[in-house]
């Protein structure tokens, strides 16, 4: 209760007025087509990037204030702010131009995309048809990609005296913006709460499916477990699957004294116990970091491993098909990237076969774990 206290009056010296707004999620039900096949998860890409644009273009006609009090903050970064929507506008474009090479397959949502300048005219203009086969979608994704811009824009917003994965310090931080069209990692962070914890049946659940995903672990958990079990039953439970830590406990590594020792002991004892699943990477509880930490992540060996895609399935947030729902709208939209789910909410049991299945015929493809991030 004391950190969450002391980190909560941190954020108010910075000006925050208000909690962030409803996490977005999609009704996929809405979308009136199965993704059976490459060129359907194209159609549906396209729709949902044309309407992120439209959202993201809109945002752009707010000054200052208005965005502020949008994003319920008294102040905002704006150079943050705009240089997140430049990304944002970059990775649109490109993706539009992968989703568009089925057009002769199946026009729908296909429009003369040629550079950044007609994307924003067909943003500008884009809009679904009373009488379309598609109106039943329209109005729930504009209404998911205003509330998911909105969280993205508010971390933006105060990146970055507040860090979160919104945005990288250098180049021993990644996500998965350097990933293949239509590839995707699973990573699971522990989160902070010590029960349930489904490791045991998320690991073996991907066993059985041929997959692998890259599992955050505290120091303090893999403790806690080999005062209660063999290092061989640990060993099993892990088998295939990558380890990589977040550090010994689920605290904010941004403003904690210890924090490199935090990172260091989860990294011995790991690859101590675990040697043939440890990989070199650190998540940071949060996405919260130290700006100037660039120096100890090499001299360990480490990157910081953010993501992209996130399930928003901790505590309080959404359950397992809300969080399911959201994912695959993501993934339409980024069409390639990290996600990230917690291991210690029940909601990944049922989210995660639900992608897994409604995306098995879709053409997309899972990333081994150990080839992530290299």
């Amino acid at each position: 209760m004391r950190i969450v206290f002391l980190f909560s009056a941190w954020l108010l010296s910075f000006g925050v007025m208000a909690a962030p707004g409803d996490v977005a999620t999609l009704d996929r039900s809405t979308w009136p087509e199965q993704l059976n096949n490459p060129t359907l998860f194209d159609v549906a890409s396209r729709a949902e990037i044309l309407m992120f644009a439209r959202v993201l273009l809109a945002s752009e006609s707010l000054d200052e204030p208005a965005l502020a009090q949008r994003l319920g903050l008294r102040k905002i970064n704006l150079e943050s702010v705009n240089n997140l929507r430049e990304r944002l506008w970059q990775r649109l474009l490109a993706n539009y131009n992968f989703a568009q090479r089925s057009c002769d397959q199946d026009a729908s949502f296909c429009f003369l995309v040629e550079d950044m300048d007609t994307l924003r005219q067909q943003a500008a203009k884009f809009q679904v048809s009373d009488d379309s086969y598609y109106i039943k979608w329209s109005e729930p994704s504009r209404l998911f990609h205003a509330q998911y811009l909105d969280e993205q824009l508010r971390k933006a917003a105060l990146f970055p005296q507040v860090s979160s994965e919104v945005d990288r310090f250098g180049d021993y931080e990644r996500n998965g913006d350097g990933m293949h069209d239509r590839l995707f990692l699973l990573t699971f962070d522990s989160a902070a709460n010590v029960a349930p914890d489904n490791t045991d049946w998320v690991a073996q659940y991907l066993r059985k499916s041929n997959m692998s995903g890259t599992f955050f672990v505290l120091g303090k958990d893999i403790q806690t477990r080999l005062a209660e079990r063999s290092v061989a039953s640990l060993q099993a439970t892990y088998s295939t699957q990558c380890i990589g830590v977040q550090g010994w406990e689920f605290r904010s590594h941004s403003h904690w004294q210890d924090w490199q020792d935090s990172v260091h002991r989860s990294v011995e004892l790991v690859k101590s116990k675990l040697p043939e699943n440890y990989v070199p990477l650190f998540r940071p509880p949060e996405g919260q970091r130290r700006s100037d930490a660039e120096s100890f992540f090499k001299a360990q060996g480490l990157q910081v491993a953010l993501w992209d895609i996130d399930a928003q399935d901790g505590a309080g947030k959404l359950k397992g098909s809300a969080s399911a729902q959201r994912v695959l709208t993501l993934m339409l939209l980024w069409r390639h990237g990290v996600i990230n789910f917690n291991v210690k909410q029940d909601a990944v049991k049922t989210a995660m076969p639900w992608l897994i299945t409604q995306t098995a015929q879709s053409g997309i493809g899972w990333e081994d774990c150990q080839d992530a991030f290299r």
